[in-house]
């Protein structure tokens, strides 16, 4: 549903969002950059652009959403700060320093969008896509697009639907009473015979350079609690769909335990498991999702056997080439890597977290391993960072079946 307004603004009406945007002459040759805006010295949270958020730093839900819409011609993050530089290349995004000059706490969004555009002058259409989106989705940026290559639009941005009735506010003690703003007292329309308003949410702001240069802000605290749950039921987790992952595979040593083994003095070895470990297996299993267990490091065999017996799955032994005793276990199985959850937790394992279509760390593993995973637990190695990456398969599996089942639902019904 549409609506048109005597100046040119129009609103379109989705099942996420909405977005205005003003006409100009068409022109799909132009490069179209995003670019997400994350400065260091966030008053409220501490680095809150890269606090994780489900197990994801926080510009990294946007920035996968924004690679892949396929829309853009670069994927940039803005920032003054050395860690969050760092964690957008690792989520495969550019980076633009900004200057002192704009880096300031009186600095706006429009001052460092200028100084982008300025710098590269290449780029003829900017997204400005807030770090405080985390339920954007690909097709909210794709048909953003469409506006403005194929319908010409100057300038385009999300709006939410809001049934508000608001009333003028009036200073205590001042005689006056309040007027109501957007309705008539004594018409109150009903909620289905009002279309409500457009209000604007933040999430993105895409413009022409020309327009930019004619002369777009966030900074809100986050309820995080509140935003892992609404981010796990209507956040962006990737291409591949998560009800297909057939297969887990976990490290033993620095994920199922904490690395260390106990040596008795009679020379017998031990590891230290936990129970909520054990149970979260138990549910992958009885989902139907196979688990094998990977140890890099030699152990006994009685040790070994021990573990598999208790785990009640099998257990691979002296993996020094993970990459290759995976891809030989998959073909053996008749398994793509999109059907695999990969638990690793060191630079042996970068290779299979980024192929894999689910990949975890625990929250104690390197940062070498950390800037490759898609998930990072909340959970240290060897107290509950199975269980964890267990249930957010599970999650996701649930999450993937609900989507497709409404899918089927929205076929049969139009």
């Amino acid at each position: 549903m549409a609506a048109a307004s005597k100046n040119g603004m129009r609103g379109l009406n989705d099942d996420c969002s909405d977005a205005k945007r003003r006409k100009v002459n068409s022109d799909d040759s132009r490069y179209i950059a995003a670019l997400i805006l994350a400065r260091g010295g966030s008053k409220g949270i501490p680095l809150k652009n890269i606090k994780m958020l489900a197990g994801v730093p926080l510009i990294g839900w946007v920035i996968r959403a924004a690679l892949d819409s396929g829309v853009f011609d670069s994927v940039w993050v803005s920032t003054d700060h050395d860690e969050i530089a760092r964690v957008a290349r690792a989520w495969g995004a550019e980076v633009h320093r900004r200057s002192p000059e704009v880096s300031k706490d009186s600095s706006s969004s429009l001052e460092t969008i200028q100084e982008f555009s300025r710098l590269n002058p290449d780029v003829g259409v900017i997204c400005n896509i807030q770090a405080t989106s985390p339920c954007l989705h690909p097709h909210h940026l794709k048909e953003a697009v469409e506006f403005i290559t194929k319908e010409g639009f100057d300038s385009v941005f999300s709006v939410v639907r809001r049934h508000h009735f608001r009333w003028q506010e009036v200073e205590k003690g001042d005689g006056q009473c309040t007027k109501a703003l957007n309705l008539n007292p004594v018409c109150r329309p009903r909620r289905q015979d009002w279309a409500g308003e457009l209000c604007e949410n933040g999430s993105f702001y895409f413009t022409t350079k020309e327009l930019l240069e004619k002369g777009v802000d966030i900074d809100v605290d986050i309820d995080w609690p509140v935003a892992e749950q609404r981010v796990l039921r209507f956040g962006y987790f990737g291409k591949d769909k998560p009800e297909v992952v057939r297969l887990l595979l976990c490290n033993v040593s620095g994920c199922l335990t904490d690395g260390q083994i106990h040596i008795s003095a009679n020379g017998e070895e031990m590891v230290s498991i936990n129970t909520r470990d054990q149970a979260g297996i138990d549910l992958l299993k009885k989902e139907e999702v196979k688990v094998i267990l990977i140890e890099k490091d030699p152990i006994t065999k009685a040790l070994a056997d021990k573990l598999s017996q208790r785990m009640g799955c099998p257990l691979l032994q002296k993996v020094d080439d993970k990459l290759k005793k995976m891809q030989e276990l998959m073909e053996k199985k008749g398994m793509e890597w999109k059907e695999v959850a990969y638990l690793g937790n060191d630079e042996a394992d970068i290779k299979c977290l980024e192929l894999a279509g689910l990949s975890g760390v625990p929250m104690d593993a390197p940062t070498v391993a950390r800037n490759h995973a898609k998930y990072i637990c909340r959970n240290t190695a060897g107290h509950g960072a199975v269980r964890e990456f267990a249930e957010h398969i599970l999650l996701l599996k649930k999450k993937a079946k609900s989507q497709m089942e409404q899918d089927r639902i929205c076929r049969n019904t139009f």
